[in-house]
């Protein structure tokens, strides 16, 4: 064969030999030659492994196989022959080893089960098929069963299990009901994987007699259905109402209608389990909660992230889906359900397996006798496969002996092949999980050589352009193969000519003399053959005169000139273009042979215009700008850019230099600062023109250094201060010669991706750097510190290179040597690397933690030993995060924080942290490849600091000599609150402060009435609360007490106030105006745009009860008289209490109770119209009294010893006036805010009074209970509140 450079013997011989045991011959994809080349069988076509057949309908078992002369077929089943002409409803197709079993003639698919091997044999060898398992689908019907009605208490769960007849394959299971509709699921209704359906908790909208789960079996387009499963849902209110009718009325039972669970897993069950998957498969994961509420799946893995684009979630979270599985994907998988109640979780430990898959599968080899060569079965899997040989089908250890071949574990070597030596091997790799089966042939041929082109081709090119001529070829052995041009010419050698391995011969350059006849020889020992291919070099295609720049008056005429010159022989075609797209549909535009003219020109016509010349060949164009102006141009002195030089002219020639000159162009009244000239590598990147070097311009010469290996052609740009000309025409070619790289590849690196392996990357070099033909790279590697010789790879012209099978994270040497045909570059530098990354061994130790302040922590820990960090330590990560408040005791949705500490640093400040909280931590080392395991959890407390402002500070009911301050608890206490600290002082009409005053207020407090002020006075509040760490932002307010006291508007209906319950709630107000009017309550819920809902209220009554309310909901409420202009009060907002079980008897459903209730209440509204009529009359009592000296008794304070109103005790017994329970601002009641709570009676949690709103607090008989302490306030109820409670 002809070699393009002079290559020492003894390598050429080693390069011809690695390419034969690499690739041996390759026979080209020509149909005529392969038809008339001896081939051993090779399998086409053959049904699946594991083959599912539908009973009804014929078995067609598929067995495909080509080879020369064309083979014959032959079967085993169960691993016996298989006479098929024995079975008179089996036959083969003609020409082909596909069988097919009559079953529509009265076969039984079942009779047929079993496995098939398919084996194509002819003079060459024999390939065998995989084992092919025939089994016929199956839909069985639903065994006969006597399903029960399932009755289930509302809120509780439930599963309903479909058990599907087992068929082939298993049938896709779903929910209907009788009219065939698909059964709704939820986050709480859903399928599970196995088919059941489940049920987190009933509802009785559940209730229903057609549950009905159907199996479609794909495969025989059959559906099974199962008999209708009954679900009735009985809720705990009908129970009640049930077993009430039945008891007297001592024996109630009350129960709460449903009871709210933590979750607990339905599927799977235990807290952990196992799975197996394969490798490439999908792994699914299902957890499948029951709770009420309805509880939330989340999913993690233990350790690790879930896998990014590869990680879906299906039926509501539920199960979790990862698609083509790898090893990596072991590990143990988390899910959490939870609710508002708590959590429950359950680990899946996930192993993956692999069914053996390919790593290099043996690949069919022809070789010429003599010849040496190998085939190669690599695979892998978890288990690793065994790797076994056969020869036409048979175990390689008793297949008949060939002395040229030679078994070594995965590779079988062959050495002087003979034809004899022809054969089919197969590579069987199987493990527990699967096998493969491959069929590669050894095909020994010796054959003369062929050339495939066809005779006297034409090859047409435009000269300076590169030539390709093909020579296709085949022969055994490998011909060698020599170029003439010319009938008697010699053979063709030189840097001029690039001879390819598939024979085809390359002129970089094409000249006018290039043109003739060229001629292919090839030739082996069995003889040789030529072939002759014309090759006619054009001229190229060149606009001689080009548009120009064209300014025009408007509707004036221009005209653009477009002149060419080209091959005579070749026929151009001219367009023109507008803006680069096509001429407009106009008349006024005329396109001639070598000009466009534009008549009557408009504004539109404004734009860019070109010339394109296309050949068969060759395409030019050129372009030119129009302007369209409204009058001729002032003549003035026109400065422009300069006109490109031309006459470029090449001189001293060298290998690495060449002088270049030219003539500049015309300056257009701006003289020529400088010369660009840039040069065009027509050999590599044709085209793309760069930048060489600038000169004065006073000069017109320069000497250019050159490149070898680069086909040069040079332009020249002139600049002035206007601007840059368009560049020169392109000088003449000139080729340089080519030599060894001059420069090996920068940036070189060496960074592991996985842990056990190198990549080794690096840039590589332009075409314009390789200095010559055929680069590649020699890639070196030697373990650093180790007394290792270096390991080294010849690689073609790419840019990495993975070394397998390093030790984890280990530092290399490493460099890369570029090279070409002609020889090596210097010796490279070298560059240190290191093998992949793995995750961290060790968790830091000696976690400590040392509290600054009430808001900054340190942590120290010990660093981790380094080689455990097993990569580049980037640092550590603390993960914190707060487990309670000590002041609320509540805990609350865990939000974990990380601080990210660089380098090897072993401690760091937690910053941001919340005053008087308990805190967790953990610390884990990083590297590269992640995080390693964590530290165990540290636990630190914070101390107390000052609390934030109060939330809010009102000032109410202003007087002539006092004011009501009410103010909330501050948001963040930050420690436990010791008191509040309010001051105050005077303002004066000039805005002068009087003195301040002080008072401490106990912390329990959450309002105070302020006496003593002076009249029509403004003040100034300042106010804030207190830990024992110091005082917190205080919050100011301003107030004015009234001049005179003024008796309040009528009507007004105020202090509407709420007691609920579950589901009934009882409102009071206080009504000020005339007598007999009838009010209504208006209620509706909170938030929604829903209409109010209105109730009258019987009689001049001041409660209402409102009932058949839900539970835990939020309701609005106003109250308003009818007759009196329609006015209303002002919203309250009140909740109902949660719903929850009681078997307690009720007491205020007891006859004798509510009739001695109604007594005492109608006594009550009796003095009540007593004490209006009085008052209205001017009438004066001992409450009036008071009234008058101390203005609106609402804003009295109680009395700290002994709870009664201020000023309003009984001065006969002493007894106390007892405390009406006010609504809290989060409108409960808590039961231990007063004796007067429903909760020692058994109602719900904020019951106060019963359904007809009568108060029972006062007579339950019960003992006065000690003060509430700690940070709980009570507040003190008017006088008339107190009243209305017992009405």
């Amino acid at each position: 064969m002809l070699k393009k450079k002079n290559i020492a013997a003894s390598k050429a011989s080693l390069v011809l030999f690695l390419c034969q045991m690499i690739s041996a011959l390759d026979v080209p994809l020509d149909s005529k030659l392969l038809e008339e080349l001896l081939q051993p069988p090779t399998i086409t076509q053959q049904s699946p492994k594991d083959y599912i057949v539908d009973p009804r309908e014929n078995i067609v078992i598929q067995c495909e196989a080509k080879g020369k002369p064309p083979p014959s077929f032959s079967w085993t089943r169960n691993g016996t022959h298989f006479d098929i002409d024995k079975d008179a409803l089996v036959t083969m197709k003609p020409n082909s080893g596909t069988l097919v079993v009559n079953i529509m003639n009265g076969g039984r698919a079942e009779a047929y089960e079993g496995v098939y091997q398919c084996t194509a044999r002819n003079e060459r060898g024999a390939a065998i098929s995989n084992n092919i398992v025939i089994r016929p689908s199956r839909s069985p019907l639903w065994t006969k069963e006597k399903l029960e009605p399932n009755h289930v208490r509302e809120g509780d769960s439930l599963v309903l299990h479909c058990r599907p007849p087992v068929g082939l394959p298993p049938p896709i299971i779903f929910w209907m009901d009788n009219a065939f509709q698909k059964l709704p699921q939820s986050e709480r209704v859903s399928q599970g994987l196995n088919g059941d359906l489940y049920f987190s908790n009933v509802q009785p909208e559940d209730s229903r007699e057609d549950y009905i789960c159907y199996a479609r079996f794909n495969h025989t387009q059959t559906i099974q259905q199962k008999q209708p499963i009954s679900v009735k849902v009985f809720s705990m209110d009908s129970l009640n109402d049930t077993i009430a009718a039945n008891l007297s009325d001592t024996d109630i039972y009350g129960a709460k209608s449903v009871t709210e669970r933590q979750p607990v897993l339905l599927t799977p069950t235990g807290s952990t389990s196992t799975k197996v998957e394969l490798r490439g498969n999908v792994l699914l994961l299902e957890c499948i909660a029951a709770g009420l509420p309805t509880p939330v799946i989340r999913w993690i893995k233990e350790g690790g992230e879930l896998p990014a684009n590869r990680t879906f979630f299906e039926n509501f979270k539920k199960t979790l889906k990862i698609i083509d599985v790898s090893e990596a994907d072991s590990g143990n998988y988390k899910c959490i359900a939870r609710n508002t109640l708590g959590s429950v979780h359950h680990v899946i430990s996930v192993t993956v397996k692999a069914a053996p898959y390919w790593i290099t599968a043996p690949r069919n080899l022809v070789l010429s006798p003599g010849e040496d060569g190998t085939l190669i079965c690599r695979a892998n899997g978890n288990p690793k496969p065994n790797i076994n040989w056969l020869a036409n089908g048979v175990p390689i250890a008793i297949a008949p002996e060939d002395p040229s071949r030679k078994v070594d574990g995965d590779t079988i070597i062959f050495s002087h092949v003979q034809e004899r030596s022809s054969a089919v091997y197969q590579c069987n790799a199987s493990n527990e999980y699967g096998y493969l089966l491959a069929n590669a042939f050894v095909n020994v041929l010796a054959e003369p050589p062929r050339i495939l082109t066809p005779a006297n081709k034409l090859y047409q090119v435009i000269a300076d352009s590169p030539a390709l001529l093909d020579c296709a070829y085949f022969g055994s052995p490998k011909p060698e193969i020599e170029w003439f041009k010319g009938v008697k010419g010699s053979i063709l050698r030189g840097s001029e000519y690039i001879f390819h391995y598939n024979g085809t011969l390359e002129i970089p350059v094409a000249q006018k003399d290039s043109s003739g006849t060229y001629t292919c020889v090839a030739r082996n020992e069995l003889g040789k053959i030529q072939n002759e291919v014309q090759l006619e070099v054009k001229d190229p295609t060149m606009i001689i005169k080009q548009p120009e720049y064209k300014v025009i008056q408007r509707y004036g005429q221009v005209s653009f000139e477009c002149i060419i010159k080209h091959d005579s022989t070749l026929l151009p075609t001219v367009t023109w273009l507008k803006d680069n797209d096509e001429l407009p549909d106009d008349e006024r535009f005329l396109v001639g042979k070598d000009n466009l003219t534009i008549m009557n020109v408009t504004d539109k016509d404004d734009g860019t215009y070109t010339c394109i010349v296309n050949t068969t060949l060759d395409s030019v164009s050129a372009s030119a700008v129009l302007t369209v102006v409204a009058a001729p141009p002032t003549p003035a002195i026109i400065y422009a850019r300069p006109n490109p030089p031309f006459d470029l002219e090449l001189t001293g020639q060298l290998e690495r230099s060449i002088e270049l000159s030219w003539i500049p162009g015309d300056e257009n009244n701006s003289p020529i600062t400088n010369f660009v000239i840039e040069y065009e590598d027509g050999l590599h990147e044709p085209g793309v023109w760069h930048y060489q070097t600038e000169v004065p311009g006073t000069q017109t010469t320069v000497q250019l250094k050159l490149s070898p290996y680069v086909n040069y052609s040079f332009r020249v740009i002139a600049v002035n201060e206007i601007g840059r000309s368009q560049p020169s025409e392109a000088s003449e070619q000139y080729l340089t010669k080519p030599a060894s790289p001059d420069e090996n590849p920068s940036n070189v690196q060496g960074i592991g991706s996985e842990p056990d392996n190198l990549v080794i990357t690096w840039e590589s070099l332009t075409g314009f750097q390789s200095n010559g033909p055929g680069l590649q790279y020699k890639v070196s590697w030697r373990q650093k510190d180790v007394d290792d010789e270096w390991t080294s790879v010849i690689v073609a012209n790419v840019s990495k290179y993975i070394v397998s099978g390093t030790p984890t994270f280990v530092p290399y040497e490493i460099k890369v040597q570029a090279l070409n045909d002609l020889g090596y570059a210097p010796e490279p530098s070298e560059v240190i690397g290191h093998s992949g990354e793995d995750l961290p061994m060790v968790a830091p130790g000696n976690v400590q933690v040392h509290v600054i302040n009430s808001t900054l922590a340190k942590v120290h820990w010990d660093p981790v030993p380094l080689k455990s960090v097993r990569g580049h330590l980037q640092g550590y990560k603390v993960y914190y995060w707060k487990v309670q408040s000590l002041s609320r005791r509540s805990r609350r949705h865990v939000e974990k924080k990380i601080l990210t500490f660089r380098g090897n640093k072993t401690f760091g400040m937690l910053p941001g942290l919340e005053p008087y909280s308990s805190y967790k931590l953990n610390v884990r080392v990083v590297n590269g490849k992640g995080e390693g395991p964590a530290s165990p959890d540290k636990v630190f407390k914070t101390p107390e600091g000052v609390p934030s402002s109060p939330s809010f500070l009102k000032i109410t009911n202003p007087t002539l000599d006092s004011l009501t301050l009410e103010w909330g608890s501050p948001t963040h206490p930050n420690g436990v609150l010791t008191s509040y600290i309010l001051k105050f002082q005077p303002i004066n009409n000039t805005h002068e402060l009087g003195p301040l005053v002080e008072i401490r207020i106990p912390a329990n407090e959450s309002s105070l009435i302020l006496k003593n002020l002076n009249y029509s006075t403004r003040y100034k509040f300042y106010f804030n609360a207190q830990t024992s760490v110091g005082s917190g932002n205080q919050i100011t307010e301003e107030a004015v007490t009234i001049m005179d006291e003024v008796q309040p508007l009528y009507p007004r209906i105020r202090n509407v106030t709420t007691a609920a319950a579950e589901t009934y709630a009882n409102i009071s107000w206080e009504y000020e105006g005339p007598e007999h009017t009838i009010f209504y309550v208006e209620y509706g819920v909170a938030g929604s745009k829903e209409d109010w809902k209105k109730e009258i209220v019987n009689g001049s009554r001041s409660f209402f009860v409102l009932k058949g309310l839900t539970p835990g909901t939020a309701y609005k409420v106003r109250v308003g008289a009818e007759g009196l202009s329609d006015f209303r009060s002002s919203e309250d907002v009140f909740e109902t209490g949660p719903a929850m079980a009681s078997r307690q008897v009720d007491i205020a459903t007891q006859g004798w109770f509510i009739g001695l209730m109604c007594a005492v209440a109608l006594l009550i509204l009796i003095l009540l119209i007593v004490c209006f009529i009085r008052r209205n009359k001017g009438g004066k009592y001992p409450v009036k009294e008071k009234e008058d000296a101390h203005a609106d008794p609402e804003i009295q304070p109680m009395k700290e010893d002994d709870g009664t109103f201020g000023e309003y005790s009984d001065a006969e017994d002493h007894k106390p006036l007892k405390k009406g329970s006010r609504t809290p601002s989060d409108r409960t009641v808590k039961k231990e805010d007063s004796d007067d709570s429903l909760v020692d009676y058994g109602e719900g949690v904020n019951g106060q009074f019963n359904e007809d709103g009568s108060f029972i607090g006062q007579y339950s008989g019960k003992k006065e209970k000690e003060p509430a302490e700690g940070n709980e306030s009570s507040e003190a109820p008017s006088p008339v509140n107190a009243m209305n409670s017992f009405v």
